[in-house]
């Protein structure tokens, strides 16, 4: 068809109008449904709760979106009117944030539900509008609902509501979750936030799997706490006949895992471990030498609220377990959890205190100097809840927290949750999500743990078990894994005999002297694991008396998933003859200039020569063998002086240390790669007396 210019220039005119049109359309679309809940609480009848420092079944609880439905049964974290046979009734007022017209009113009555009578609307200026609900024939429903309540629009903005109940008609405990407004006759639902649970991008869903009966039994198997490697899993067991005591309280037993991922036989771990009492364990460190216990072992064999230590003697023995000193601990409930970081540095908790939202609430304490710990801090309402919260576990990554509680909406009792550190208050943290149905169950399911490779997550469940609760494993989607981390394995070394020994372990970024963690290499074989996150250099060394801490360095800043590494790690003795290298001394290029990256491993000599006051040493600089030969020998010596100023300045006395410079002449290697430069550019030092 010919085209007409007329026609076009006809059509313009219409234009600007179609784009009004089509721009309101979307934009009216865009407003189109808006829920609001409650803010406010603005009066209330009574609320069923007299101690001024907690928030269950306070008027509060209203507040927000529910924290039970769409599971129905009693909580803490609803509203509870003082009794439930007032005759005069009970009621309670909610303002919300932004007043607007609505057509719907819903109500999450999680507990008892028909006791409402009367609902009531007010505008902005206070103004009471007649009921938009009556009900004269209360009748107990049983369960739990979304009550949902559809109206013409309001010609006005609705900024509050009043709810009033005749609970005398319905029996029992009346509870309100949650009151919300909107201006849509969609009905409103009560959700459950529920993180990811694909496996595969595929949205294939994980399948729980019960670890069998190497592992699980007719009794109760709770608290599996599996070893970062993955290798060897440790879990509580009650009344089974392998239990010490004739009462058969809880134990704690272990299982070595096989090559296919299987564990063998479950064996009991035996004393001092375990005693006649309840015992159960809780975090397992990276290196596998120590492991966390609950409660004070006493002398007399009796146990006290608190938390125990042991240390892993030889690959059966474990040593007498030790108290851990947190400062200013009370637990005011009768149960506690704890989970120690993968760094050792963090210890988180379950406890009841004066400053709790309800029942236990997960605290964090922080590594003191002295060894103790500091005193709980709360990590806050986003995570804590008015119910109990319980078994915390940090994953490796230091970020992600997985725990179990009954105070957010799931599918029925307690629920497993994630939710991850956003800053280093450990109060800031993401929404919690609920990891799904195919682990949450109607029943109860808590004791989340998952190895350093996140390849599979274990926990506590009474869905499917075999008779009490079990152990099963079940794969997360990368969304619901931690960040990936590194695991370091390797073998501490006298560096003259290169026999292994027993050491401190010790790591942190590099360029700082704030010690990211410690861990602990066996007095026997010299083994030692460590878990690093990803995307940082750190610097490591290892400690022990009578030896020099050489510092040694790991890239991790190119990693971006799940790796194992080994590295080695060399003690120098301190004695007469003895030579190392420093591997942490840095310099601005072709300059005698320090980079500050240098000053931790530059402070750790000048502390061992202080407390070594007779040593005598002498510096020996090289640098690459590439360039003129005097102005290198220079440039050395330069370096050399500089580190021996800095020592000089940390306190050791001048006269103690002497230095050489080499220039290029002792190369390591010839070859003129990065690499092989590096090596060559480095500061030595020689013992010349003990």
């Amino acid at each position: 068809m010919p085209f007409k210019a007329d026609k076009y220039e006809n059509m313009k005119k219409y234009i600007p109008l179609l784009f009004i049109l089509s721009f309101w359309f979307l934009n009216l679309h865009a407003q189109d449904i808006q829920v609001q809940w409650a803010s406010k609480v603005i009066a209330v009848s009574s609320e069923d709760n007299s101690d001024s420092l907690m928030q269950q079944y306070r008027a509060k609880q209203v507040l927000g979106k529910p924290n039970k439905l769409p599971a129905s049964g009693l909580s803490p974290c609803a509203w509870s009117p003082l009794t439930d046979s007032n005759p005069q009734g009970e009621w309670i007022k909610v303002a919300f944030d932004v007043p607007m017209p609505i057509q719907q009113v819903a109500i999450a009555e999680n507990f008892n539900p028909g006791a409402i009578t009367q609902i009531f609307l007010y505008d902005e200026s206070g103004t009471e509008y007649p009921a938009i609900y009556q009900n004269l024939n209360i009748t107990n429903i049983g369960g739990g609902r979304m009550f949902n309540i559809v109206i013409a629009p309001t010609s006005y903005n609705v900024a509050a509501i009043k709810l009033v109940l005749s609970t005398m008609k319905v029996n029992g405990v009346n509870q309100i979750d949650a009151i919300a407004i909107s201006n849509s006759r969609e009905p409103i639902r009560a959700e459950i936030n529920i993180a990811e649970t694909a496996v595969t991008d595929k949205e294939i869903k994980s399948t729980p799997e019960n670890l069998g009966i190497n592992i699980n039994s007719e009794v109760q198997e709770v608290s599996p706490v599996i070893a970062p490697d993955g290798k060897t899993i440790y879990f509580t067991r009650l009344k089974h006949p392998g239990n010490l005591g004739p009462d058969k309280k809880q134990d704690v037993w272990f299982a070595l895992a096989e090559t296919d991922s299987t564990f063998q036989m479950a064996q009991n771990i035996g004393s001092p471990i375990n005693t006649i009492h309840h015992n159960s364990s809780f975090s397992i460190t990276p290196d596998g030498n120590k492991m966390l216990l609950n409660n004070v072992y006493l002398p007399d064999g009796t146990l006290s609220k608190g938390l125990s230590i042991t240390t892993k003697i030889d690959n059966n023995t474990w040593g007498m377990p030790k108290e851990v000193v947190i400062n200013d601990y009370y637990n005011n409930n009768r149960y506690s959890e704890f989970c120690l970081s993968a760094n050792g540095q963090v210890l988180l908790m379950t406890t009841e205190r004066r400053d709790t939202y309800g029942g236990k609430d997960i605290y964090v304490s922080f590594l003191q100097g002295d060894g103790t710990w500091s005193r709980p801090k709360n990590l806050g309402n986003k995570v804590n809840t008015p119910d109990n919260e319980t078994s915390p576990f940090l994953a490796t990554d230091g970020l992600t927290l997985y725990y179990s509680t009954a105070g957010m909406s799931g599918y029925g009792s307690n629920d497993i949750f994630v939710t991850r550190r956003l800053d280093d208050s450990w109060e800031n943290w993401s929404e919690p999500e609920n990891l799904g149905a195919s682990i949450n169950t109607p029943n109860w399911d808590a004791y989340f743990s998952i190895p350093a490779n996140g390849k599979y997550a274990y926990y506590s469940s009474y869905h499917n078990s075999k008779g009490d609760a079990d152990i099963f494993r079940v794969k997360l989607s990368d969304k619901n894994k931690p960040k990936p981390v590194v695991l370091i394995t390797g073998t501490v070394y006298n560096d003259k005999t290169k026999e292994p020994m027993g050491a401190d372990i010790i790591y942190e970024i590099l360029g700082t002297s704030d010690k990211v963690g410690q861990a602990t290499a066996n007095a026997q074989t010299g083994t030692y694991k460590i878990v690093l996150p990803i995307e940082k250099l750190y610097s490591i060394h290892a400690e022990a008396k009578g030896f020099f801490p050489i510092d040694d360095n790991i890239d991790l800043t190119n990693i971006t998933e799940y790796t194992e590494i080994k590295k080695d790690l060399y003690l120098a003795p301190i004695i007469r003859g003895e030579s190392f290298r420093l591997n942490n001394i840095f310099f601005v290029r072709a300059k005698a200039e320090l980079l500050p990256e240098s000053f931790p491993e530059l402070h750790r000599l000048a502390i061992t020569m202080k407390e070594n006051s007779t040593m005598i040493i002498e510096l020996h600089g090289h640098t690459e063998p590439f360039g003129d030969a005097k102005e290198l020998k220079r440039l050395s010596e330069d370096r050399v002086i500089a580190v021996k100023n800095y020592l000089v300045g940390e306190g050791v006395e001048s006269i103690r240390i002497s230095y050489k410079a080499f220039g290029g002449s002792k190369p390591i290697s010839t070859e003129k790669t990065e690499e092989a430069r590096a090596l060559n550019r480095r500061v030595e030092v020689k013992i010349l007396h003990q």
